[in-house]
């Protein structure tokens, strides 16, 4: 049955009222995908009459899925992060846009003009170290992540952006891959979520992977152990930066300025909340 775009939309849009908080601009982004047009185009022509039954029915099924929860970049596969398009898919974190405050600290550690090492700490669909490698092209960048899927993910995107040759995707638990190497800077966006946080969405909760969102009962299990390790992989000088929750800094600036950290700053979001910390290794 042939159906206006405005129609399409509002009926997605009341879909998808109680999954998110913008139901209008993700039935946008979905119906975009089905009929593979841009939102802009959508908004530009709301009076086009659609016929093609096939796109509309794919409409309906994202629709469905999101509205159960499923995070929009799995339904479409792909999600923008320092505007670099990345894979990702199910068994995979969704990048988030506040990580890029760990890309922007890291960069202002990494002069682009010096040979340096950098190590992403459970990359994740390798985010970080995509950002890192595609902002300072003589970086050798290494990724580390525990999941295969990961792994697998990362190496896909390096490839899709042409950066292979500046990162080094390892699967392993935490510095176990890169042991005996040191490292001008880690990065690192690990789980620091406690298992219990009623914070955490439903469709978040349901749909990725636990192990890159919870770790232990208070949340603080993984940063203190990326804390503990860093100064052993890091050169004199060098520059742990960490992502954690908007209650966590406190607690991560007492694990970094116990281990041999000094020049300890956390930094906030655009929301304002407590969001990345930073320090830098005695020597």
């Amino acid at each position: 049955m042939a159906t206006e775009i405005r129609a399409l939309l509002d009926e997605g849009a009341a879909k998808l009222a109680r999954a998110c908080d913008e139901p209008r601009r993700e039935a946008e982004v979905l119906l975009g995908a089905a009929l593979g047009r841009s939102r802009a185009w959508l908004l530009a022509n709301p009076d086009e009459v659609i016929i093609d039954c096939e796109a509309t029915d794919r409409y309906e099924a994202l629709l469905t899925r999101r509205s159960y929860g499923e995070p929009v970049a799995y339904l479409l596969g792909e999600k923008e992060f320092w505007s670099l398009p990345l894979r990702v898919g199910p068994g995979v974190l969704v990048p988030r846009p506040e990580t890029e405050l760990v890309v922007e600290r890291a960069l202002a550690h990494l002069p682009a003009d010096r040979d340096l090492d950098v190590l992403d700490l459970a990359s994740g669909s390798g985010a970080i170290a995509l950002a890192l490698a595609s902002e300072r092209p003589r970086c050798r960048v290494v990724a580390i992540d525990i999941a295969s899927a990961a792994v697998e993910t990362t190496r896909e995107n390096a490839l899709r952006l042409e950066l292979v040759d500046r990162v080094t995707v390892l699967q392993g638990a935490w510095f176990d891959p890169c042991a005996g190497r040191r490292f001008d800077l880690i990065a690192s966006n690990p789980p620091y979520i406690a298992a219990d946080d009623a914070r955490v969405e439903p469709g978040v909760r349901r749909y990725e992977p636990a192990d890159a969102l919870f770790s232990g009962s208070t949340g603080l299990e993984a940063l203190q152990v990326i804390a503990a390790g860093a100064p052993l992989h890091l050169r004199p000088g060098g520059w742990l930066v960490v992502e954690h929750g908007d209650t966590q800094g406190a607690a991560v600036r007492a694990f970094c300025s116990a281990t041999g950290f000094e020049d300890v700053r956390t930094f906030r979001d655009l929301s304002g909340l407590e969001r990345c910390t930073e320090g830098r290794l005695r020597g």
